[in-house]
């Protein structure tokens, strides 16, 4: 309730908390787990934040951990790890933005590791296909079908331009813009994504309800609005689309789906009993 509290209070001062608290979560357990290493600032500036891939994660995702944490802190002082404050919010912003609930398992230790080394190649790539997505997320004992229904958190955020405008501008030698995006959508994509944008400038992922968590993220790709190549490719291969066409059309199947996937993820890599630690502050170790 604690944690539900602070995550409501951030929300009712930027949306931003939404889709920023649900992206680092998947983040940290990507890379050494769930153990809120992604949290860890350096005054070296190597911690996994730090990492190239991470640059672009949100300031508001880490904000609502460590105002939870300090919520925490003062009814349960040294109980509760980061890494299940983390996983607590991730549930609890994708209900605030109509998602559905689920109970979250508790127990995870806070990590003892933070490296920006140790991001790169353990984090999907824009570009992927369907086979790159899957090798990445099975080694995360994740199936193609949970890859499929977490890729659906996509209906939430938005991307910086650099992130897909070789789909605008240079896609191959026989064609500039990538066939598989609907003409349209390339259109408004190119208008709000000029070839040398400011990269600052950021564009909805879901291009029909941004603030929603809904199945429309399936619908538009579908339509050929899937905004990464690893998007629009689980519509693309045969292998994927009745997966995607079945949660285009029924969004209860996804939103189930989606909550297996989320438990499956939140069991990633998790550290108990002396592996880990409980942090007081977030972004510190213990000893630190």
């Amino acid at each position: 309730m604690i944690v539900k509290q602070v995550v409501s209070t951030k929300f009712s001062q930027t949306f931003v908390t939404i889709p920023a608290t649900l992206r680092l979560f998947f983040h940290d357990c990507f890379v050494e787990g769930c153990d809120a290493s992604v949290m860890i600032a350096s005054p070296n500036g190597d911690a996994e934040k730090d990492a190239q891939d991470n640059l672009s994660l949100a300031g508001d995702g880490f904000d609502t951990v460590i105002k939870a944490k300090q919520a925490v802190e003062v009814q349960c002082p040294g109980i509760v790890s980061c890494a299940d404050i983390l996983a607590l919010a991730a549930r609890d912003v994708v209900v605030l933005a109509g998602g559905p609930s689920w109970e979250v398992e508790l127990g995870r230790r806070d990590g003892l590791v933070s490296q920006a080394s140790k991001v790169a190649g353990n984090l999907p790539d824009p570009e992927f296909n369907l086979v790159q997505l899957n090798t990445i997320f099975a080694k995360n004992n994740l199936t193609q079908f949970d890859m499929i229904a977490l890729s659906g958190a996509h209906t939430l955020g938005f991307s910086h331009c650099n992130r897909f405008s070789n789909r605008l501008y240079s896609f191959s030698s026989s064609s500039v813009v990538d066939p598989s995006l609907d003409p349209n959508y390339a259109q408004q994509l190119m208008q709000a994504c000029p070839q040398n944008v400011d990269p600052s400038i950021a564009i909805n992922m879901d291009p029909e309800t941004p603030r929603t968590f809904d199945n429309l993220y399936y619908q538009n790709l579908v339509s050929g609005k899937g905004l990464f190549t690893s998007d629009e490719v689980l519509f693309g291969d045969p292998a994927s689309q009745p997966t995607v066409s079945d949660f285009a059309s029924n969004p209860g199947n996804f939103n189930g789906a989606f909550i297996t996937a989320m438990r499956k993820l939140g069991r990633v890599g998790v550290k108990t009993g002396n592996e880990g630690e409980i942090r007081m502050d977030c972004t510190k170790f213990k000893d630190a």
